[in-house]
């Protein structure tokens, strides 16, 4: 049964795991974080109630406890940001926007044994709605993204926790914004699509590069079959990488996928997914069996099955109206949470939605707001 805000339904289930609704935030959040620690809690790390105020204290989610808990604050409340788990397991918090709508290069660290912010250097250059990879070798990549005076990136930056600096690295050969970065199995990384400019100036891009971090530059990889921004793009187990929705046109969500296979550096045009999605990245979370469970950018989560090349509705699972800009994160012990969002009204939404596999010693806790 559905747990916590005096609800009670039928529980949703993916094969071997389980949809079931979490205590709320604390705070209604949008365009926010969620980082998953390497101790199994999720931080929960700015965005908007109402925009543009961002939330200035974060939130910590323990899966055992099962309920938030306020932390923070931290030093530079922000949305549009990036939240790294780092290999030292901490977080950087890098760039976003501030309450008055300026770009940030103000980046700071969050120590999961103290449960504090720390202030770090600025980015070398200001930057929200940027990409964010951890490397293979430990670094995090900062990929494009809007910049300061109504400009659009094309530059990228590199962190390195064991000396604390921020390093410039080669550019993108197109500035762009919203778009959608994922880890390969060899350790490059994929940035396709997004946009440059904004309303009727606003250009969405087919275009995708390639990063090598033993060379630290980009190089092209090859035209998307739609342009696309605001979408998701996830790593499946066969190396392959599946992206889905977004939109090609304005903000008209789009029903499309596409794969990239790297062996053949080409993308191909994928099956429809069964919901249109938009402003959902980072919402698309690989299962143990393969399969990938998608969450955001609509009302009903669905599964892309790659042994059938479909899309299959969760049709027992309604995770309301927030679909725009939700947060999502799975930890190690395969717990995975799914958080507020925005609907019609562009207010952040309190709604949590946790996931645990079958395969988990731990009962869902008793949810319950304090």
């Amino acid at each position: 049964m559905l747990a916590g805000v005096g609800l009670a339904a039928t529980a949703a289930r993916v094969d071997a795991e389980e949809i079931q609704r979490a205590a709320d935030l604390r705070f209604g959040r949008a365009v926010h974080a969620v980082t998953a620690l390497a101790d199994g809690r999720f931080l929960v790390t700015g965005g908007f109630s109402v925009q543009p105020e961002p939330v200035p204290l974060a939130e910590i989610l323990d899966p055992v406890e099962g309920a938030f808990r306020v932390i923070g604050p931290m030093a530079v409340p922000r949305f549009g940001h990036t939240a790294s788990l780092l290999p030292d397991g901490t977080v950087l918090i890098a760039g976003g926007w501030d309450g008055s709508g300026s770009v940030l290069a103000a980046a700071e660290i969050f120590d999961p044994a103290t449960e504090t912010f720390r202030p770090l250097p600025p980015l070398h250059e200001a930057r929200a709605g940027h990409g964010a990879i951890v490397l293979a070798d430990g670094r995090a990549l900062l990929i494009g993204g809007a910049g300061a005076g109504q400009i659009f990136l094309a530059s990228a930056e590199t962190f390195d926790h064991r000396t604390g600096r921020f390093t410039p690295v080669g550019s993108m050969s197109e500035a762009r914004e919203n778009h959608a970065a994922v880890r390969l199995a060899d350790g490059r990384v994929l940035v396709s699509g997004g946009h440059q400019g904004r309303r009727d100036a606003r250009r969405i891009l087919a275009s995708a590069e390639l990063f090598d971090p033993s060379t630290n530059r980009f190089t092209p990889a090859g035209p998307l079959r739609f342009a696309r921004h605001k979408h998701d793009a996830v790593l499946l187990r066969d190396g392959r990488v599946l992206i889905t929705g977004g939109a090609s046109r304005g903000d008209t969500p789009s029903d499309t996928s596409e794969l990239y296979d790297p062996d053949q550096g080409a993308f191909s045009s994928g099956p429809r997914l069964q919901r249109s999605r938009f402003k959902h990245y980072g919402t698309s979370v690989p299962l143990d069996d393969g399969t990938v469970l998608i969450l955001g950018g609509a009302s009903q989560p669905e599964r892309f099955l790659p042994a059938a090349n479909r899309f299959e509705l969760l049709t027992s699972a309604w995770l309301g109206g927030a679909e725009s800009y939700a947060a999502t994160a799975r930890t190690g012990q395969g717990d995975i949470l799914h958080t507020g969002g925005y609907g019609d009204d562009i207010r952040g939404a309190k709604t949590a939605w946790l996931i645990r596999p079958a395969t988990s010693a731990l009962p869902f806790p008793p949810l319950s707001n304090p």
